[in-house]
């Protein structure tokens, strides 16, 4: 994936429970092409697929629900409690995401999209920054990033400050990031300063909106 002028390809990324998903819908309302990493690995890990047999074979049936679908809680509880087991599942989950990832931005680039966004929560983790234009990091500030965190998933604290110890810090990600979207604020100011990140993509040499 290699930036052209053609299309500007985003990476947008953060922290759990930072608002990237808000963040995200405001992408697409201003028009731009969006898709986040989640919904693909959800694909690849659908019952027939390489990656669910590789799952099935490393952690067995105990995370597969009734229906023969990967169980993504238990899968979850399971993996953050041991490094080792979270290791595993990312080598066998991410290069088949980074695979849809790569095809859904060149389909994008074939319909003559100007700016593709990709949500990818570990972006940095994977090494993957390269692949894009540039990067968007959405941040707060950690207690409220907690606190949004548990308030949406229904894991208790520690399990939450489990699951980001498992992240690069938010801070080394703004360091790196091209732009930061603050989402500390209301909904509202989170939408208006991502309109702004979005003029300022518009603008860039490497688009081709004039």
């Amino acid at each position: 994936m290699e930036p052209d002028a053609a299309m500007l390809k985003v990476a947008l990324t953060g922290g759990i429970g930072t608002g990237k998903s808000v963040v995200l819908a405001r992408f697409a309302e201003l028009g731009a092409a969006v898709v986040d990493a989640d919904t693909l690995a959800h694909d690849v890990l659908r019952t027939g697929r390489a990656a669910a047999t590789a799952v099935r074979r490393r952690f067995g049936d105990s995370v597969f629900g009734p229906d023969g679908e990967v169980d993504r809680p238990s899968l979850g509880a399971l993996v953050f409690a041991d490094d080792r087991a979270r290791r595993d599942l990312e080598a066998i989950v991410h290069p088949e995401v980074y695979r849809a990832i790569r095809s859904w931005v060149d389909a994008r680039e074939q319909a003559g999209t100007r700016v593709a966004i990709v949500e990818i929560p570990l972006l940095f983790e994977t090494g993957h920054a390269g692949d894009f234009s540039c990067v968007v990091v959405v941040a707060c500030a950690e207690a409220e990033q907690v606190r949004r965190a548990v308030a949406r998933s229904g894991l208790g604290e520690a399990d939450v400050r489990r699951r980001m110890a498992a992240q690069w810090p938010l801070e080394e990600k703004t360091r790196r990031a091209d732009y930061v979207i603050w989402t500390d604020g209301t909904i509202e100011e989170t939408r208006q300063r991502t309109t702004a990140v979005w003029e300022a993509l518009k603008v860039r040499p490497d688009v081709g909106y004039s």
